[in-house]
């Protein structure tokens, strides 16, 4: 499967389970993002279909990267994510999500994850809060600070 090397993209961060689970970034520019994501075997429920949890991974990551798109230089944290599970996911999935509202703090967005037919499997609508990253390194406290003061 294609990486987000392979298209000549990256997520602007380094996310490791994302990496683990293999995502793709297909597009991620003025409020939307694609990703691709194919289930390894590890991936898969008692089934043999691609598990809720790696799907819902998906979905959250594809709004964070759509949302993230009008911003690239600030985070974005999960405030509350709603998932509908319509179908089993099967086989190469496509995610796209979309940037509904922005305010100064928050992203409000939906994706929908595809099978190989076009037919939707999941759909999940989420809240996020723009946060900006601090330096890691020797002496630095590793942690997410908010833009706006509480």
């Amino acid at each position: 499967m294609a990486t987000a090397a392979d298209f000549g993209l990256g997520f602007g961060v380094e996310i490791p389970f994302v990496n683990l689970l293999g995502f793709a970034l297909v597009r991620m520019q003025a409020g939307e993002s694609e990703l691709r994501y194919e289930a390894r075997p590890e991936h898969l429920n008692s089934f043999g279909v691609t598990h809720g949890g790696a799907s819902m991974t998906l979905l959250d990551v594809t709004m964070a990267t759509a949302a993230r798109s009008v911003a690239p230089e600030l985070g974005v944290v999960t405030i509350e994510m709603k998932t509908s599970f319509m179908q089993a996911a099967q086989g190469p999935l496509v995610a796209k999500g979309r940037l509904i509202h922005r305010t100064a703090t928050m992203a409000f967005t939906e994706a929908t994850v595809f099978d190989a037919k076009g037919r939707v499997c999941t759909h999940a609508t989420g809240t996020f809060k723009y946060v900006r990253r601090l330096p890691v390194g020797p002496g630095s406290v590793n942690e997410l600070r908010t833009i706006a003061t509480d």
